[in-house]
């Protein structure tokens, strides 16, 4: 028995390979996006990629002065955490307009 359609098989995984690539390559670039996030009013700045890569912590003198360290941990961790979101944010933001652009269903991804 002969079974027909041998080259749409190779066409398919050729494309679902083109897919992948261009899912991984979007990716990459999206990761490469910074977020910026503050805490405490604007006294602790924080950048990140998208990807979750903190590139920079800013923190103002005046709060610094005030020697409260246990506040000034909490402003950097909340600072920290928001950048890493937000990049999660556009992560996924940009995952699922390039699925769609290529016919995936939203939220297969």
């Amino acid at each position: 028995m002969k079974f027909g359609g041998g080259g749409n098989m190779k066409n398919l995984m050729k494309q679902a390979n083109q897919m992948k690539e261009k899912m991984d390559k979007l990716q990459a670039e999206a990761g490469e996006k910074v977020v910026e996030a503050t805490s405490g009013g604007g006294m602790v700045t924080v950048e990140a990629k998208a990807k979750g890569e903190v590139i920079s912590i800013k923190i103002e003198p005046e709060i610094v002065q005030d020697s409260d360290i246990d506040m000034l941990q909490d402003l950097i961790t909340a600072a920290v955490n928001e950048a890493l979101k937000r990049g999660q944010d556009i992560m996924q933001d940009e995952v699922s307009k390039a699925a769609g652009g290529m016919g995936i269903p939203p939220g297969l991804l």
